[in-house]
């Protein structure tokens, strides 16, 4: 049974500083509720919209990342539906249908999935306004009043809507991770923001009735539901039922979709122009001028680092589609030449530890040069690996200073031969099984290796140790001989 799922984003364009229709300011975060409002956002009687030029730029400009045809004229409509944190109960949007136009339609994102690359169509672009927030106190099924706060009412949004290309939960977070990148490289909002970013799910197995998972957070909670509604139809369908056309809401804390109400149709919606936005015009010189200012979108990073760093594919994916870690490794490259060895630093230990630690990049107090600095005494003998790993969460917390620290804690590499002979003595003395192996096959000698290892707190030079191991045995053997 194949899977089909279709994804309407939205996205805040936090860049802004005010909202969409309005000059109230935008940035409502951390501020009491419905204090940021105006008449004009809050529709009250006998206010006039006035749309936010630069909203329309930054939405030809997302066109153009996505490939999209950049309408030249663009009109806004009423989107009619009844909802408590809809206070004009109407919704100034876009509708893509006869005599109607959205910003853009037509484009599409290129992923990379498992080996191979496939194509998600953009069906539209729409800029629109976000509704207010509705509070449900104690959960949206346990609550027994819900509290509205009109504060985000009015932000400019933009609705991205794909075609049905994606068959997977997986996909549809392939193609996610790639769509922030390209906003993120643009510049127009921070979907590390609450609120922000939101994505409704349509999802079916085809032959049978659609359903839609609304205002979805995270990421990680659009794959997380999918899963969940996958499982869910197919057990309908293979227990002879039908499965209901409905929106359904993602309830993150039981992992589950629980419904919301029928599905509206179109037509519920009563689209009409509204009477009080005229349509604008949008000339080519204007969409060749922002296309124009479009800085590198990660596909060209992608290729580039390739390139320019001799990084396969997945190491300059890993890297680009964080743009702070792209920027990171960058700084890096300049100071640092081994490309490929420094790349490995930064996905495999270095972002771990910003992710373990909840460190918001942006309060990152490590530099390039710290990195660096750890793969230098790596390069030079003075530090291992084991020690490189231990040290590199105190330098993601602490912004330390390696070098002084390393004095300060003694935690550098051992290679002193005559301590390390001492200590390898000790470890042949205690471990006799071991040295019986070691004489008989020459790979046995890693456990005594270890043994040194872990008596030196990880610190013996790992190639002097073995030397030294196996001179020590070669004394052994003439002994026994």
């Amino acid at each position: 049974m194949r899977v089909l799922i279709g994804l309407e984003i939205h996205v805040q364009l936090t860049a802004l500083s005010s909202k969409l229709f309005c000059p109230t300011h935008s940035g409502y975060r951390g501020g009491n509720p419905n204090t940021y409002v105006c008449p004009i956002c809050l529709g009250l009687p006998g206010t006039l919209p006035v749309v936010n030029r630069r909203a329309v730029e930054y939405a030809v400009a997302v066109a153009k990342a996505l490939n999209c045809e950049v309408s030249d004229r663009v009109m806004f409509v009423r989107k009619h539906y009844f909802y408590p944190d809809l206070p004009k109960n109407y919704q100034i949007t876009q509708y893509d249908g006869p005599g109607f136009t959205s910003i853009a339609r037509s484009g599409y994102v290129r992923i990379f999935v498992d080996g191979r690359t496939k194509m998600v169509r953009i069906r539209r672009i729409n800029i629109e306004e976000d509704p207010g927030k509705i509070h449900y106190v104690g959960g949206i099924e346990e609550a027994h009043y819900s509290l509205v706060d009109y504060n985000r009412s009015g932000v400019a949004l933009l609705e991205i809507v794909t075609e049905p290309d994606m068959d997977s939960p997986k996909e549809a977070r392939i193609f996610l991770d790639k769509l922030i990148a390209i906003l993120e490289y643009l510049g127009v909002t921070e979907t590390a923001l609450e609120g922000s970013f939101r994505v409704d799910a349509n999802i079916s197995i085809e032959g049978y009735g659609r359903v839609e998972v609304k205002n979805i957070g995270s990421i990680k909670d659009v794959e997380k539901a999918l899963t969940y509604e996958i499982v869910r139809q197919r057990r309908i369908i293979e227990q002879g039922g039908a499965v209901a056309r409905e929106t359904r809401h993602w309830d993150e804390r039981k992992g589950v979709t629980v419904p919301l109400r029928a599905k509206e149709f179109e037509e519920d919606y009563r689209y009409f122009p509204d009477p009080d936005l005229p349509p604008i015009t949008i000339s080519n010189d204007m969409i060749n001028m922002i296309a124009s200012m479009i800085p590198e979108l990660p596909d060209h990073r992608i290729e580039r680092f390739m390139v320019q760093y001799n990084l396969d594919e997945y190491r300059a994916t890993v890297l680009v589609l964080s743009k702070w870690l792209a920027d990171f490794f960058e700084e890096g490259a300049k100071m640092y030449s081994n490309y490929k060895r420094l790349a490995d630093m930064i996905i495999t230990d270095f972002l771990r530890w910003v992710k373990e630690l909840s460190i918001d990049p942006k309060r990152l107090s490590v530099k390039p040069y710290d990195i660096v600095r750890l793969l230098e005494l790596l390069d030079k003998g003075v530090l291992s690996i084991k020690m490189v790993k231990e040290l590199m969460p105190h330098v993601v917390s602490g912004g330390i200073n390696i070098d002084e620290y390393i004095k300060l804690v003694g935690y550098t590499r051992i290679d002193d031969e005559q301590y390390l002979e001492q200590v390898a003595l000790e470890a042949v003395k205690e471990n006799p099984k071991a040295v019986e192996d070691a004489l008989k096959n020459p790979k046995a000698i890693n456990f005594l290796i270890g043994a040194v290892m872990k008596k030196t707190g990880g610190r013996a030079d790992p190639q002097k140790t073995k030397d030294i191991l196996v001179r020590v045995l070669e004394k052994v053997r003439n002994l026994e001989e």
